[in-house]
């Protein structure tokens, strides 16, 4: 999506307590970066994650699929800096992980049950998330746009759900802010074959997907992001304009409120 450049990646399974680690092979070297929140360096229009001076970019669609369908120890390895972005949602890495099959390994998880309110603030976008016995995800957005204004949406997230319901929902973009992105030299593979593109008076693709298409994808990239904190989270996400940013904010709060105790 961002650097433009072609990326071969495989999936491959990794023992019990392993977590997901990212592998780059480049140049007969093996890097490891592994998906924690406590390697985020960059939050805005996607996360990228660096470890031992290593970056790996655009990491929130396969995430989002790897919480999507329970799993919680692999290893992702790629020849580049950049996840591929398929058609801008997460339905390739579904489909990649269904063909490969999910297999029990016989470890008890670990689970993080909130039992408390926490939320992160910024300007005008919020995120809370509230104590629930299963997770569930309600997202408002608001674009002041003649075309898409607001979207609401609310899941009760389960497999069957996420796959169904979320994962094909694609990224989106305004058609006013491409060349500022591409002067900062973002979205140099972007296109109509990999995002929902809008202009002051249409939807440039042939069709959505499902009719708040947009707000179904905030809630695929706050799953991606709230993943990294490294296990499941039991409890309710309630968003209103948040982003990456401002979800990485949570994910850090849930990670020292349950996790750095002590």
């Amino acid at each position: 999506m961002h650097s433009g450049q072609k990326v071969l990646l495989r999936l491959i399974p990794a023992p019990s307590n392993t977590g997901i680690i990212f592998k780059r092979i480049e140049k007969e070297s093996c890097k490891l970066i592994r998906a924690t929140i406590s390697n985020v360096v960059k939050s805005d229009r996607e996360v990228i994650l660096r470890e031992n001076n290593t970056e790996i970019r655009t990491v929130e669609h396969l995430l989002a699929a790897l919480a999507g369908c329970n799993v919680t120890n692999i290893y992702i390895e790629l020849n580049n800096g950049e996840l591929p972005i398929g058609d801008g949602s997460s339905k390739i890495y579904i489909d990649l992980i269904k063909e490969a099959k999910v297999v029990e390994q016989g470890e008890k998880e670990e689970v993080i049950k909130i039992d408390h309110p926490l939320y992160a603030v910024e300007d005008d976008s919020q995120i809370i998330v509230l104590p629930n016995d299963e997770l569930k995800i309600s997202y408002l957005v608001k674009f002041n746009h003649q075309v898409v204004d607001l979207q609401y949406a609310s899941f009760k997230i389960n497999e069957e759900i996420f796959i169904k319901e979320i994962a094909p929902a694609r990224t989106f973009g305004f058609l006013s802010e491409v060349e500022s992105l591409r002067k900062k030299g973002l979205i140099k593979g972007g296109s109509l074959e990999n995002a929902v593109v809008i202009s002051e008076d249409k939807i440039l693709n042939d069709h959505l997907r499902f009719e708040d298409e947009l707000v179904r994808h905030k809630i695929l990239d706050l799953m991606g992001d709230i993943s990294l904190v490294g296990c499941p989270v039991v409890g309710h996400f309630i968003a209103l304009k948040s982003g990456h940013s401002l979800n990485i904010k949570l994910a850090k709060k849930i990670v020292d409120s349950y996790k750095n105790k002590g």
